[in-house]
């Protein structure tokens, strides 16, 4: 495929909290607004299910896309789990699964990051993940994706999520060994965003750029803002 004929996406990722806002309410319907005024092809979601039992999600599975205009891809491992370790994709139609891996990550809390290949538009990889609260388990985490990553053929590769890393000198220094960051951009708390703590990363091939949205006053839908950007093909 000739570099013109690749379309630029819209990416996103957001950490929606299992659907419980900023005013402590659990509302699935206004994530799923959210989702939607993204206009995104690709969303990764962290906590979308929750955490006790069969982890079911946290979004109404059969509301995803008529509310979204998107799909969500079967990576879990249950009928009841949109995703895996909460960690979700949602994809525009016309996107095919076509590789998956589940990795059980490492570190003091139980994290999980899914490598999903997808074709259709275009062939690419997106890793979903959610980080743990401590530096060294994180850098154990990324250690563990970078090295499953690098066990798959080469694929224009995405890495996103929340990588919950408060610094924004220090801690992702492995994913940058073999990836790019996008610049950061303040997605918590989502009342008052400060921290980068949701960031994204892509191979060499790739370019990713960050678009700026308007968050609507009043109330969250989660404690974590989405993080939005464009994906183009260098």
């Amino acid at each position: 495929m000739e570099r013109e004929s690749k379309p630029e996406l819209r990416i996103a990722t957001w950490n929606i909290r299992a659907g419980l806002g900023t005013d402590m309410r659990r509302d699935a319907g206004r994530v799923l607004a959210g989702i939607a005024a993204l206009g995104a092809d690709i969303v990764a979601l962290q906590e979308a299910d929750f955490r006790l039992g069969l982890r079911p999600s946290a979004l109404p599975r059969e509301a995803i896309a008529e509310r979204t205009g998107l799909v969500p891809m079967a990576i879990g491992r249950n009928a009841a789990s949109l995703g895996w370790h909460g960690n979700a994709l949602l994809v525009r139609p016309g996107f095919h699964l076509v590789g998956l891996e589940r990795l059980d990550l490492p570190g003091i809390e139980p994290r999980g990051a899914v490598i999903a290949d997808l074709d259709g538009p275009v062939a690419l990889r997106v890793v979903a993940v959610h980080l743990g609260l401590w530096r060294g388990s994180r850098r154990k985490q990324l250690d563990a994706i970078r090295d499953a990553v690098l066990r798959h053929p080469p694929r224009p590769t995405l890495v996103m999520g929340d990588f919950n890393e408060y610094s924004g000198r220090v801690g992702l220094g492995r994913l940058v060994r073999s990836f790019r960051l996008m610049e950061a951009v303040p997605t918590y708390p989502s009342r008052l965003p400060r921290l980068a703590l949701d960031r994204m990363a892509h191979s060499h091939d790739l370019d990713l750029q960050p678009i700026a949205w308007q968050r609507e006053k009043g109330p969250q839908a989660s404690d974590h803002l989405p993080l939005l950007a464009a994906l183009r093909w260098v």
